[in-house]
């Protein structure tokens, strides 16, 4: 049982690394989806069998790894959208490389080790990697700036929040908790729990590009759509929120915690929804809403509806997939990612753009699709908590169903220019369709997993007035939006992310830039002034000791030397080597002798 879960964690790690160092010229693809395959089949056997490891690190620390009811959720959905994104990729040729491939496996594999860890150190290792290799994947075009930049600004935002990890680890030390157990945090003594848990907080809303830190994802969408499709479905951006679910008695323990991550949740649904429905661009549309969605289950987390938050990351994971791989395949053959030069897409490839309505339908909240039964369950818990957490919980459902019947309604819209689409090889436009219909389904469908297993059960579970409500919201948002689609005002603070990232420059990174050159003109100035001048008085005195201290104990040593010299040269004059000199010697030291011994005898 524990090597099923080595292998789960080792083969889409060992199999992504071998792609990026052999770069196989043609076998990247079949090897990469052949390991995810291998991922996925792996992924479920350990749901089934729940296995654990816990390998020695440190004294008393173990490297945890377990597969438990949430984690078994979490490792099938990871595996399963690697699977669909690397088979949807295969029908574009520039993402075919071993690099690519290799890098997205590494990707997944991380993610699968930050889902069963349950021990700090392991967790923080798979975060660590996960972050690095993420800016990998943004930045692939690598003769894109703009792609770059991005990579850039999602590693620095995200690796600033994720020392809220080392804080909480040191935490934990220093409360009594020298397991480094994830699970643990409740016992965590005093102001170390507090400590530990806004760690924890910080790293995870990072992570899931809530507010403040959502910028970061603005920028991540320059990377491919496969790249996007991955990371905002089921793995990095979930990876936050997950940490919150698995850590929500650590939450409620504060008394703090959980009402603060509740409200950021709610929060971030309602304002980054309305920043997607300002969009003018289709991935940044689908990018803004990745953060409002993801808030709903940051807000299941901070109301402790720890099911309904699972049955929304499912639900999420499909609907978001299949969105942004419909939308980087249009984004190929059209060449851009505005939605006006998207319009009529939808009508030109039916298939897909049947796909992509039920993708959107379901993003909106309609009944009966995933996204409405997962968010209701998320509301109910928000009801139980306060009727404020729900009333902003269902604005912020009314503009998901504003920003879904806009992409809808541009792709489907006729083009007044209508243009003709790139090319795309037969089998690999049969693929993208087939995987686009599984999608589609999944999302369509994932709300019955309220009836199945615990873990996806809501307790409490939205009435059928709530549902209704809900429900009609969803429907009326979608018409409103449908009449004035064409004409909806785009803000300036909207288009720019609420200006976020300029606020994180002017707040953060100015001041610190700022510390840092006086920090620099201070060492230099320490430098010059206090290192080199005691360095020039040190020659100076060195060079005063030399004139007047060395130079006389010189003289002084030369003196004993001299004199030395002169006592062995006096020495040596009694030692003729005449035998009667030695008598005679001998004689006047017997008799110096005996005076002194009669003189103190005398004396005496």
């Amino acid at each position: 049982m524990d090597v099923l879960l080595v292998a789960l964690l080792l083969v889409p790690l060992i199999g992504g690394v071998t792609l990026v160092v052999v770069r196989p010229p043609r076998a990247a693809v079949p090897v990469g989806l052949a390991v995810a395959a291998a991922t996925v089949g792996l992924a479920v056997v350990a749901a089934l069998q729940r296995p654990h490891i816990g390998l020695p690190l440190f004294d008393g620390v173990a490297a945890g790894f377990a597969v438990d009811e949430l984690s078994a959720v979490m490792v099938v959905l990871v595996a399963v959208a690697l699977l669909a994104v690397l088979a949807f990729a295969a029908g574009e040729p520039a993402l075919g490389s071993g690099r690519f491939v290799g890098l997205m496996l590494v990707f997944a594999g991380a993610m699968l080790a930050t889902v069963t860890a349950t021990t700090l150190p392991p967790l923080l290792a798979a975060w660590e990697v996960m972050g690095a290799v993420s800016w990998a994947l943004i930045a692939h075009h690598t003769s894109d700036p703009e792609a770059a930049r991005g990579a850039r600004t999602a590693f620095l935002t995200t690796r600033t929040a994720d020392l809220g990890l080392y804080l909480a680890a040191g935490a934990l030390l220093a409360g009594g908790v020298p397991t480094l157990a994830i699970d643990a945090l409740p016992l965590v003594a005093g102001g170390w729990r507090d400590l530990a848990v806004a760690g924890i907080v910080v790293a995870a809303l990072g992570k899931s590009a809530q507010l403040p830190f959502s910028f970061w994802l603005s920028g991540a969408m320059h990377g491919p759509s496969p790249v996007s499709a991955l990371l905002h479905s089921a793995t990095m951006v979930a990876a936050g929120a997950y940490l919150l679910l698995r850590t929500t008695a650590g939450l409620q323990a504060t008394g703090w915690a959980a009402p603060l991550v509740a409200w950021v949740g709610v929060s971030t649904a309602l304002l980054l929804g309305l920043v997607a429905l300002a969009q003018d661009d289709l991935k940044q549309l689908l990018a803004a809403s990745t953060s409002a969605q993801i808030g709903f289950m940051v807000l299941a987390a901070g109301v402790g509806a720890v099911p309904a938050g699972v049955l929304q990351t499912v639900a999420h994971a499909a609907t978001k997939s299949l969105l942004f791989l419909v939308a980087g395949a249009w984004l190929v053959r059209v060449g851009s990612r505005r939605l006006d030069d998207l319009r009529g897409a939808a009508r030109r490839h039916p298939v897909l753009g049947a796909a992509f309505t039920v993708g959107s339908v379901t993003l909106a909240g309609v009944p009966p699709t995933g996204l409405w039964v997962s968010k209701d369950a998320v509301l109910a818990g928000a009801m139980a908590t306060g009727p404020s957490l729900y009333a902003v919980g269902l604005a912020a459902g009314l503009v998901s169903a504003g920003y879904a019947a806009k992409a809808l309604w541009f792709v489907w819209h006729p083009s007044p220019n209508p243009v003709e689409d790139m090319a795309v090889a037969p089998a690999g436009e049969r693929v993208q369709a087939v995987v686009a219909v599984a999608l589609a389904v999944a999302a369509a469908a994932a709300g019955l997993l309220a009836l199945g297993p615990a873990v996806f059960r809501p307790d409490p579970a939205p009435s059928g007035l709530e549902l209704l409500v809900s429900g009609a919201v969803a429907v009326v948002g979608i018409g409103v939006t449908w009449r004035v689609a064409g004409r909806l005002p785009e803000p300036a603070l909207l288009l720019s992310w609420l200006r976020l990232e300029r606020l994180a420059v002017v707040l953060l990174v100015r001041p610190t830039r700022q510390l840092a050159a006086a920090l620099a003109r201070g060492d230099d100035a320490l430098h010059h002034r206090v290192v080199l001048g005691t360095g020039r008085d040190a020659v100076r005195v060195a060079a005063l000791i030399d004139r007047h201290v060395e130079r006389g104990l010189d003289r002084g040593v030369d003196g004993v030397a001299a004199g030395a010299r002169a006592l062995g040269r006096t020495a040596r004059r009694p030692q003729t080597g005449q035998l009667h000199q030695y008598y005679a010697q001998a004689a006047v030291g017997f008799g110096v002798l005996a005076a002194l011994a009669v003189l103190l005898i005398g004396v005496s």
